[in-house]
Parts: C-alpha cells; sequence; structure tokens
C-alpha cells in the first residue's frame, strides 16, 4: 500500500493517522504479538458492521486475546503499545489529488505518544468507498480478518518482503488459481463478461455467477476450492477515481489478485472486466 492518510471517524470523535507502510517492522510484530486486541464497535448500532466483525473475530481471529469495546474506551486504551485494535477507518490517499475517501478494515498498535498518526498499522484491508453500504463487504469479513492475519505472519517471517514488492509477490498468486472454482456476483461484472458462457472467451476456469448470501456461505464452509471477488468501486461514476479488484481464497483469505483500473464511461466501466479475466488465465 502507498503512504496514506487515515481519518477514522466513530460517531462523533475523529482522529488522524499519518500514512504507514504496506509492511510493519519485525519490531512492531513483535510487540503486537503480545498484545491484547481490542475490536472497536461502530457507533451506528443499526448498521450490519458491528454483527459481522464480532462474528468474524469469534470464528477466524487466533493471533491475540481480544476483547470488544466502544469508542469512548479505545480513545482509553490507545495510548499503549500494549493494546492493539481491529478498527473501521477513513482512508485518503496522499497524492490523491481527487481526495476520494475509503473505509479500510486496520490492525493497529497502541503508540504512548498520545495521537493516532503515531500508531503502527500492522495491516489495512480496503472494504468499499467511503459511505457505501455495509452489505457490499460485511459478509466477507471473516476472509477479509484471515488475510490480514496472514499477511502479518508472512511479512514477519519474510523480511525480505517490503512495500515495494508485496503486492508483486501476492500476484504470483494468480498461477495457483488453477482446479478453483471463482464465485462472482453478477452486478460487478462488465456488460461482455456477466454470463458464465461469456467468461469461457477470456477465461477457461470455472466461474460461477451467485448471490453475496452464497459467497458468505461458502466463507462459513471453508471450501478449499472456492475463491471470490472483492469489488471496492465508487458510490457515483466518475473519470478520477478507481475500481479496485481482489479475488480473495474462501477459506484462508489468501490473496490471488489485485488490480485496479480507472473508471471510464463505455470503455472502463465501475466492474470487474473481460481484461481482468484474461490476466487470470495467462
Amino acid at each position: 500500500m502507498k503512504k496514506i492518510a487515515i481519518f477514522l471517524i466513530l460517531f462523533s470523535l475523529g482522529f488522524t493517522i499519518k500514512g504507514q507502510d504496506a509492511v510493519a517492522t519485525n519490531d512492531e510484530i513483535q510487540k503486537f504479538m503480545k498484545t491484547k486486541t481490542y475490536v472497536v464497535y461502530d457507533e451506528n448500532i443499526f448498521g450490519s458492521y458491528n454483527k459481522a466483525i464480532k462474528k468474524a473475530v469469534e470464528d477466524y481471529w487466533t493471533l491475540t486475546p481480544v476483547e470488544f469495546i466502544d469508542a469512548k474506551e479505545y480513545a482509553k486504551l490507545k495510548g499503549s503499545y500494549r493494546n492493539s485494535f481491529i478498527i473501521r477507518t477513513k482512508v485518503n490517499f496522499d497524492k490523491d489529488k481527487s481526495n476520494t475517501s475509503y473505509t479500510f478494515l486496520s490492525i493497529l498498535l497502541g503508540s504512548n505518544k498520545g495521537s493516532m498518526e503515531s500508531m503502527p498499522d500492522l495491516c489495512s484491508f480496503p472494504l468499499s468507498y467511503y459511505n457505501v453500504d455495509y452489505d457490499k463487504y460485511h459478509y466477507k469479513m471473516g476472509a477479509i480478518l484471515k488475510f490480514m492475519q496472514n499477511h502479518i505472519i508472512l511479512t514477519r517471517d519474510n523480511p525480505n518482503l517490503n512495500s515495494k514488492n508485496i503486492l508483486r509477490y501476492y500476484n504470483n498468486n494468480t498461477l495457483d488459481l488453477k482446479g478453483k472454482t471463482l464465485y462472482v456476483i453478477e452486478d460487478e461484472l462488465d456488460k461482455d463478461v456477466n454470463t458464465e458462457a461469456e467468461i469461457k472467451n477470456f477465461y477457461p476456469g470455472k466461474v460461477i455467477i451467485t448471490t453475496s448470501e452464497e459467497i458468505e456461505k461458502v466463507i462459513h464452509a471453508k471450501d478449499p476450492d472456492a475463491v471470490f471477488l472483492h469489488k471496492v468501486g465508487p458510490s457515483k461514476n466518475d473519470d478520477k477515481l478507481r475500481i479496485y479488484k481482489l479475488i480473495l481464497g474462501a477459506s484462508d483469505g489468501k490473496l490471488y489478485y489485485f488490480g485496479y483500473h480507472k473508471y471510464k464511461k463505455g470503455k472502463a466501466e465501475d466492474a470487474f472486466l473481460s481484461s481482468d479475466f484474461k490476466k487470470l488465465g495467462s
């Protein structure tokens, strides 16, 4: 991940985190592994996020002891490196002239310097554009959380990985898609690849066009042969905006593919494109 500026919004509380690299230092990881991890609830009690993150943590989190807290407790605990946090964050890329905001899930280490901009970022994962409905990602939270834990362990055990080569490392996993079944949602596909027959023109692997409910079932079943598309797109289309596309393993959160393109009406829609399918099969 590029250097980013993160703005955490929890109801009326606002904080800023200065940009972190995609790979934490070994010292930060070692400190993290000795922490208690606090899962910070969203103060929107009517949304589905709190329920989704609670289930995901209870079913998938294994690295550290956990406790669920609200924003007020978080404010009290964030100053100690003995504490870590799973928290939704608002993200703006430093060099993005469009000033676009995204919602990320972040794993942060506490800092005694008193400000969130000093908190080391162990892993941050893009959930959606900011203000996009929870239902675009809440059903995937288990696999996403699994990926984030794997990322921390991977970077701990492979000190040669850094911000410059980590995405190349992950995209090499595309070769491992052979024999997997890719689950996708129809409205996330471009118009020339929105049927399984049309997809065959660009990608030889097995693809099932399905629903978010079925993808959630596949994730909870921990099917080792299933992968799914996670697309991060804007709430309204604009030629300046980017569409991010990731393919994750249902059972282990393994990242098989990461790509993005800029929206261009009629040419590069807010969708997984035929060119993406070609890359999967190359």
